[in-house]
C-alpha cells in the first residue's frame, strides 16, 4: 500500500506567474504565511491533545508575529547571504496593515520571516525549507 503523503507535492502544483526573485515580498510573505501555518498545524496535530482550543493555543506559540520575530532573530546567524537579502526585502516591504498583538518592528520581522518561507517554497528549496521549519520547533 502506498503512502498517501508521498503524493503531497502534486497537491500544490500552481507555480507563481514569475520567478520568485521578481515577486513582491508581500506576495512571498502571503504564501509563506500559509506554508508555515500548515507546517505548524501538522506539528500540533501530531501530538496527543486534539482539543480545538489546545491546538489553537499550541499553534499560536509559533505563528504569532511576536514568535516569528523571535524565531527570525535566532535564525539570522545560519542564513545564507541570499536568504538575508530576501529577509531584508520582506522586512522593508510596506504592507499597510499592522498586527493586533505586536509592535511595528515585530510585525515587520514576522513579515520578513514569512517572505523567506515563501521564497524557499517557490524556489522549491525544500531541503533548506525543512531545515528552517524544523529549526522553529527547537528550543525557544
Amino acid at each position: 500500500m502506498s503512502n498517501p503523503f508521498s503524493e503531497a507535492a502534486n497537491l500544490f502544483h500552481f507555480p507563481p506567474s514569475k520567478s520568485p526573485n521578481l515577486l513582491n515580498p508581500l506576495v512571498l510573505a502571503y504564501i509563506g504565511d500559509a506554508v508555515y501555518e500548515v507546517y505548524i498545524r501538522q506539528y500540533v496535530i501530531s501530538g496527543t491533545n486534539h482539543r480545538p482550543n489546545h491546538l489553537h493555543k499550541a499553534a499560536t506559540q509559533f505563528v504569532s508575529a511576536k514568535a516569528q520575530s523571535k524565531l527570525l532573530e535566532r535564525l539570522m546567524p545560519i542564513l545564507t547571504e541570499e536568504e538575508v537579502d530576501i529577509v531584508k526585502r520582506g522586512r522593508n516591504a510596506k504592507s499597510g496593515t499592522t498586527a493586533k498583538n505586536a509592535d511595528v518592528l515585530e510585525y515587520r520581522h514576522s513579515t520578513a520571516f514569512e517572505c523567506l518561507i515563501g521564497y524557499l517554497y517557490y524556489q522549491q528549496s525544500f531541503e533548506r525549507l525543512k531545515v528552517i521549519l524544523d529549526f522553529a520547533l527547537k528550543e525557544k
